[in-house]
């Protein structure tokens, strides 16, 4: 990046020892990556300090308790998020936080195109499109992810004071910046299969627990829009 702006890479982990180096090895130079332990029993947190990253620690556990967690450790100008499984490189985000920086988005994320059978399970791939036409319904954003790949301002994500610990956090992030009135941008980016076992979305009932969660947030933000009008 030619510019003085700071960036910090939020990255929950809990077991993901297989991928960390990988990842960490794919931070931009001068970016920051910090990666909040969620609960990890694999030596996950002493990889990621080895390779000179910063860990947090958050003992409640919930994707969206490590995400916020990791945001409130953060003191970059721009926050990105990224999976901390191998399934998304995080030097995708590059552009992302230069359309950020040019003032041409306040929200980017990315759009998980799969490239291997396998990367992306059907059910759950079933599960994100139903959740994107909800989300139509409710904010008018043509998305058509809600995919973990993103990268915003620090203090205005903080500003969105996100109350979700669960997997809700992504959803309502994108809702109340869509009721901020922030300008959201979504660019494909390629899904490789993960290292390891996933902990959502990799069987039925971790995308049911997901779909769950997002149709709470929803059915949150529409109660708050009806008792407005």
């Amino acid at each position: 990046m030619t510019t003085a702006t700071t960036v910090d890479v939020v990255l929950p982990c809990l077991d993901e020892a297989e991928a960390l180096p990988w990842v960490l090895g794919r931070i931009p130079p001068g970016w920051r990556a910090i990666v909040v332990d969620n609960g990890s029993r694999d030596g996950s947190a002493r990889i990621a300090e080895d390779l000179g990253a910063l860990v947090v620690r958050e003992p409640v556990r919930g994707f969206g308790a490590a995400c916020h967690a990791g945001l409130r450790a953060a003191s970059a100008d721009i926050v990105c998020f990224c999976d901390c499984d191998a399934s998304l490189d995080p030097g995708l985000l590059v552009p992302f936080v230069r359309e950020v920086i040019a003032g041409e988005a306040d929200l980017v994320l990315g759009r998980r195109r799969p490239t291997a059978r396998g990367a992306w399970p059907a059910h759950a791939r079933a599960g994100n499109v139903a959740l994107s036409r909800l989300l139509r319904r409710r904010t008018g954003l043509r998305l058509h992810d809600l995919g973990p790949l993103r990268a915003a301002r620090r203090e205005a994500l903080l500003a969105l004071a996100l109350t979700d610990r669960r997997s809700g956090y992504p959803l309502q992030m994108v809702v109340r910046a869509s009721d901020a009135g922030w300008r959201v941008r979504e660019h494909d980016v390629p899904y490789l299969p993960r290292a390891g076992a996933s902990k959502v979305t990799g069987t039925w009932r971790g995308t049911w627990h997901a779909v769950q969660d997002m149709r709470r947030v929803l059915a949150e933000g529409a109660a708050v829009e009806g008792a407005v009008r």
